[in-house]
């Protein structure tokens, strides 16, 4: 079973994204602390090949950093934020585990942040800090550590629930390969969470298990929850339908002048 927890840094420019009206916002795609940027690559290149203007930050050496992990995440994606056109309002998207970070990236951003989409990803408690890893979870991963770290994220589970994550073998090595071994005490931490965060659009796009009881909070919080049937790293299989939401999400949020 898979727990609810959750590209090289860049910017592509462009004005629209498919075949709709141009996109009025940059779009800021954040991966979980648990595995790499690659695990956004083919959203990536279908909104940057439609145009859209984007940054993926990398944060896959967010532990180097030490504790307090959130602050190096806030802080890495606040500075690709600033590689953003200042004329354009930012949307943060973030997959899985970094939805927990969404709060502390919307403090530390030197801009307003126009909304934050969460991809089947772990919701930030209402108030107060939020555990990074439940007791559950920590129970099950201690017992894992070697040399001080955890073993990469897809080393955890049953062949039977992790290949079905990847389209084909060769981009679950290329995943797999750039995953960060974390320690344990990055799972032990918490996450601040600051007032009036959230005083933003946000909405949620539910791929699948184990994540519906977290899409069913979001619309109990008033979030617009969408969905994409799939596994848990769906937008590895179909990153055109992936893409395509968000664009969606992104142009009812900030629709285009005029």
């Amino acid at each position: 079973m898979v727990f609810a927890v959750g590209v090289t840094d860049g910017v592509a420019a462009g004005g629209h994204v498919g075949h709709g009206e141009p996109v009025d916002a940059a779009i800021v795609l954040v991966h979980s602390p648990s595995v790499g940027p690659l695990t956004w690559a083919p959203v990536a290149a279908r909104l940057t090949a439609s145009g859209a203007v984007m940054v993926v930050p990398s944060l896959v050496g967010v532990a180097d950093a030490g504790p307090p992990f959130w602050r190096s995440v806030a802080e890495t994606v606040g500075g690709s934020i600033d590689e953003l056109p200042l004329d354009m309002p930012v949307v943060v998207v973030a997959h899985s585990n970094a939805g927990l970070f969404v709060p502390v990236i919307v403090e530390a951003a030197r801009r307003p942040v126009a909304g934050c989409l969460f991809v089947d990803a772990a919701l930030p408690a209402r108030r107060g800090p939020t555990a990074v890893a439940p007791p559950e979870l920590l129970d099950f991963l201690r017992p894992m550590v070697t040399g001080g770290r955890l073993p990469q994220w897809t080393a955890w589970w049953d062949e039977s629930d992790v290949a079905p994550m990847f389209p084909d073998p060769g981009t679950r090595r290329d995943v797999s390969a750039e995953q960060p071994r974390l320690p344990l005490s990055y799972y032990e931490a918490e996450v601040p969470v600051p007032d009036g965060w959230d005083d933003t659009a946000c909405g949620y796009l539910l791929f699948g298990p184990p994540y519906e009881d977290v899409a069913q909070e979001a619309r109990d919080r008033g979030w617009d929850v969408d969905q994409v049937p799939g596994l848990h790293l769906h937008q590895l299989v179909d990153p055109d339908a992936v893409a395509a939401r968000i664009a969606a999400t992104v142009d009812r949020w900030c629709p285009p002048a005029g």
